[in-house]
């Protein structure tokens, strides 16, 4: 993973990377090699001969080349890479917008505000190479393949996620509902909610029942009632898909 700074203010870039270095160190499983630029016609160029970072943290207003010269070039090379702009204004974001860039944060920077738009980043990134479920765990930041998750329960307000072969991997405790929690897993069609504190991997339904489903590590998931019907209705239609 490769992150580029850009402030022509020694002052922020010196600001931005200490407050990478406090991601980097509060998340253990985070890693990255950082360049940073003063100078973003130099970063322009470099741009220009397609090489490329992961996650860029630009500022906006900045002499000869602004943030958004930047973003242009980098969109015009790809389509992929993250775009935070920092600045001190707030009259840019259209043209933020307009490059895709995934936050806009205006300065100073608050360390909760930065680490959320890392957060957010970091996923993102990941995503488009293969489908993370980012989790917080009393070891740090860990990112999950998707696809390795049987099920997640909501177990007294941290998950337990429960991967293929039967690893469990807990949380910390967390502070949005399990419904906003899991929003991201259910946009992918083999992801279900069949109870109020479940989750599951359509994958790894070994059998459905009555009033329940067993998963291929033998766990018996419970379904709700109101949920009973649509849950079926999705089950059978993934498993008849699964043979077209």
């Amino acid at each position: 993973m490769k992150i580029v700074i850009c402030d022509d203010s020694l002052e922020d870039l010196s600001k931005i990377e200490k407050l990478l270095l406090k991601y980097k160190e509060l998340n253990a499983d985070v890693d990255f090699e950082l360049e940073k630029y003063s100078d973003a016609s130099r970063l322009f160029r470099k741009i220009e001969k397609n090489e490329l970072a992961d996650i860029y943290i630009l500022d906006m207003i900045m002499s000869v080349k602004s943030g958004i010269d930047i973003g242009k070039q980098i969109r015009s090379m790809d389509d992929e890479s993250v775009i935070v702009y920092i600045t001190s204004s707030e009259d840019f974001a259209l043209d933020a917008y307009d490059v895709k860039a995934i936050r806009y944060l205006v300065k100073p920077v608050r360390n909760e505000k930065f680490f959320e738009a890392m957060d957010y980043a970091f996923a993102y990134t990941n995503v488009k190479r293969d489908a993370v479920f980012l989790v917080k765990t009393k070891d740090g930041l860990v990112s999950l393949s998707c696809s390795k998750i049987e099920y997640i329960e909501n177990s007294s307000r941290m998950l337990e996620i429960c991967l293929a072969g039967g690893k469990l991997v807990q949380s910390i405790f967390i502070r949005k509902s399990f419904d906003e929690e899991i929003k991201e897993l259910l946009l992918q069609d083999n992801f279900l909610q069949v109870h109020k504190s479940f989750i599951i991997n359509l994958k790894y339904v070994k059998k459905m029942a009555q009033s329940n489903m067993v998963m291929e590590s033998d766990k018996i998931i419970p379904v709700s009632k109101k949920r009973i019907a649509d849950v079926k209705r999705k089950y059978l239609l993934f498993v008849s898909g699964q043979y077209r």
